[in-house]
């Protein structure tokens, strides 16, 4: 039996779970989702928990178990808690900053470069420490559009500046002086 997949997902007293066959309905405080997950996993809702079987013992359907379980555990976290990724913009000259609901940041290039958010998904910005929160109860679509703003200007090795997640550690290169006395003679 997987790990993971043999565990139930609780769910809180905020949250409306709807199961119908394959198909998995969840509304909370935060929003609501709704997926349909492959006819060989069982879901069924007991006693305030939802449980996650598997059909069969192939090696497919052995793969789809934890992920089934994991999936269905964010549908639910998301809809009562929701989730949040953090950005930290660092740089000479780089800023962030909130137009409406849009995020606008300025990072080197001639134009600034605007972001609409998603539906469900907000930002909230600190600008004196130029760093970005995205906030919303979808995690596949927050860590994409996270992926996708630092993709924007990645991290660079030399100087260190970039979008980066907080928290995340930037190997530095040594530039031109690293390479040593006499490197080059012979």
């Amino acid at each position: 039996m997987s790990r993971i997949g043999r565990l139930p997902v609780t769910v809180p007293e905020s949250v409306k779970v709807d199961i119908n066959g394959s198909e998995v309905h969840v509304k909370g405080p935060k929003g609501e989702m709704k997926r349909t997950f492959s006819s060989a996993m069982g879901i069924a809702l007991e006693n305030g928990s939802i449980c996650v079987t598997r059909s069969s013992e192939e090696a497919p359907v052995r793969a789809l178990h934890g992920t089934t379980r994991a999936l269905i555990h964010n549908m639910v976290t998301g809809v009562s808690t929701g989730f949040t990724k953090v950005l930290d913009v660092d740089g000479v000259g780089y800023r962030v900053e909130l137009d409406g609901k849009k995020l606008v940041l300025y990072v080197g290039y001639s134009h600034p470069v605007v972001i609409d958010p998603p539906e469900g998904v907000s930002f909230e910005v600190d600008s004196k420490i130029r760093m970005v929160t995205i906030h919303g109860y979808d995690l596949e679509v927050i860590g994409q559009l996270a992926a996708d703003i630092r993709k924007i200007r990645p991290p660079e090795p030399y100087l260190g500046k970039g979008i980066r997640y907080h928290g995340e550690k930037i190997r530095r290169k040594a530039g031109k002086a690293g390479k040593g006395k006499g490197a080059g003679k012979k």
